[in-house]
């Protein structure tokens, strides 16, 4: 009886998480795939959705249960490397109408994958940040 009570709240806590990361989900965002890389080519690729903050943009994954985003990535330090299609295994989860872009944040890189409007969001949100020089003396 001790056993399929344990097995009760376990479900009910996995279904309590799904039900949570749902209703993040469904807040709102722009649609995108993302991978980190380096990556073998066409894998890694993650389903989520990219919200957009005054200082940072979130990427949380559709298959997670995670409570929080699952990457950050600092307005401050993004920087924009080149633009491509999407090449071979890549056309099983993509169309012709998504453009792959290649952004490094510190440490880390990764490849983010949008349509055309969703692009334009993007590079106007990172080209549009402050500069470094006039965020001196700000409190955080």
């Amino acid at each position: 009886m001790t056993v399929l009570f344990v097995l009760v709240v376990l479900l009910g806590a996995l279904v309590a998480a799904f039900v949570y990361r749902l209703s993040v989900l469904r807040r709102g965002g722009t649609a995108a795939i993302l991978r980190v890389t380096p990556a073998a080519a066409g894998h890694g690729w993650r389903h989520g959705v990219i919200r957009y903050g005054e200082n940072s943009l979130v990427f949380l994954k559709l298959s997670s249960l995670r409570p929080g985003p699952d990457i950050r990535l600092d307005r401050q330090g993004i920087e924009l490397g080149e633009r491509r299609g999407p090449r071979e295994t890549e056309y099983d989860i993509m169309t012709d109408e998504i453009l792959i872009l290649s952004v490094v944040d510190g440490e880390r890189s990764y490849e983010v994958a949008l349509d055309r409007g969703a692009l334009t969001a993007f590079l106007s949100w990172v080209e549009s940040r402050p500069d470094g020089r006039s965020m001196r003396g700000r409190p955080a």
